[in-house]
C-alpha cells in the first residue's frame, strides 16, 4: 500500500529536522557599546585648574590689590598698639595668612554659592571628571592669586616691625597648606549654603574669624575664644610662620604645625568634595 503522508511532513518529523526561525520584523538586538573610561584625577585636575585660572585672570589685579592693601592696612593700624616681640610676630604672620583667607574663604564661598544658584554645577556634573578635580582645581586657581600678595605683606610687615626676613622661605609651605585648608572650608560653605546670599554671608564671617583670631596675639584672647582659634584651619599656618621669625626657630615645632595644617587641609577638601557630590545630584 502506498503512503499518503506528504513529503514535507516526513522531512519535518525526521530525527535531524530543525524548526526554521520565525522573523518578526523587529531589528536584532545588539550588545550596548562600552563606555569610555573615566578621566583620571591628575589630568582632570590640571584641566580644571587651567580653565579656572584663565577665567579668573580678568579680576587678578583688583583681587591682589584689595587683599594685599587690606592686610597691610591692618598692620599699619596695629603698629600703633604693638611695638615688637612676640605680638609683632603674630600680627605679621596673621596678616600675611589673611591674604589667603580673603580669597579662599570669602571669594571661593561666593563662587561656589553662585555656581550652585545659577545651575553651573549641572555643567560640571556632565563632564567626565572626578568631583575632587573640580573642587581642587577651583581652589588651587583661586589660591594661586594669593601668592604675590602674601609675600608682599610678609616682607612689608617684617620691615615695618623690624623682624628678620631670613626664614621667610617658610611661606613656600605655609601658603599652599593654609590655602588648601581654607579653600576646602570656603568651598564647603558655598556648596552647603541653601542660598547664594547665605554663602556670601558665611564666607565673610569666615574671613572675619580669620582676621580676629589670626591677627590678634593668642595670649590676648580669652579662653573660649582661644579654643575657637585652635579650630580655625589657618591657625597652624600662622603659628608656623610666627615661629619662623625667631632668631633660632624650633624647626620640629614648625614642622608639626605644618603637618597639622596639612591634615586639616586634607580633611576640609574631603568635606568640600562630599558637599560638591551632594549639591550636584540635587
Amino acid at each position: 500500500m502506498t503512503s499518503i503522508v506528504p513529503a514535507e511532513s516526513a522531512k519535518i518529523t525526521g530525527p535531524k529536522a530543525r524548526t526554521p526561525a520565525v522573523r518578526s520584523g523587529r531589528p536584532a538586538r545588539t550588545a550596548p557599546a562600552a563606555l569610555a573610561p573615566g578621566a583620571r584625577l591628575l589630568p582632570s585636575l590640571a584641566a580644571v585648574y587651567r580653565a579656572q585660572l584663565s577665567r579668573a585672570r580678568v579680576a587678578r589685579i583688583p583681587l591682589l590689590f584689595v587683599a594685599t592693601f587690606q592686610s597691610i592696612g591692618i598692620m599699619v593700624l596695629m603698629r600703633g598698639v604693638v611695638d615688637g616681640g612676640a605680638e609683632a610676630r603674630a600680627v605679621v604672620a596673621g596678616s600675611s595668612v589673611l591674604v589667603v583667607a580673603f580669597v579662599a574663604l570669602n571669594l571661593l564661598a561666593q563662587y561656589f554659592g553662585r555656581l550652585r544658584a545659577d545651575g553651573g554645577l549641572d555643567h560640571y556634573a556632565t563632564l567626565p571628571v572626578p568631583p575632587a578635580a573640580v573642587v581642587l582645581g577651583a581652589a588651587g586657581a583661586y589660591a594661586s592669586f594669593t601668592v604675590p600678595g602674601t609675600i608682599v605683606t610678609a616682607v612689608a610687615g617684617s620691615a615695618l616691625f623690624g623682624l628678620p626676613m631670613t626664614h621667610l622661605w617658610v611661606l613656600v609651605a605655609v601658603i599652599p597648606l593654609s590655602g588648601a585648608a581654607l579653600s576646602g572650608l570656603g568651598a564647603a560653605l558655598g556648596l552647603l549654603a541653601p542660598r547664594q546670599e547665605l554663602a556670601t554671608l558665611l564666607g565673610q564671617l569666615g574671613m572675619s574669624a580669620a582676621l580676629l583670631l589670626g591677627v590678634l596675639p593668642a595670649e590676648r584672647l580669652p579662653g573660649p575664644v582661644g579654643w575657637a582659634r585652635d579650630l580655625l584651619p589657618s591657625t597652624y599656618g600662622v603659628e608656623a610662620l610666627t615661629r619662623s621669625f625667631d632668631a633660632h626657630p624650633d624647626w620640629a615645632v614648625v614642622g608639626l604645625d605644618l603637618a597639622v595644617c596639612a591634615a586639616v587641609g586634607m580633611l576640609s577638601l574631603a568635606v568640600a568634595t562630599w558637599a560638591y557630590r551632594r549639591a550636584a545630584v540635587r
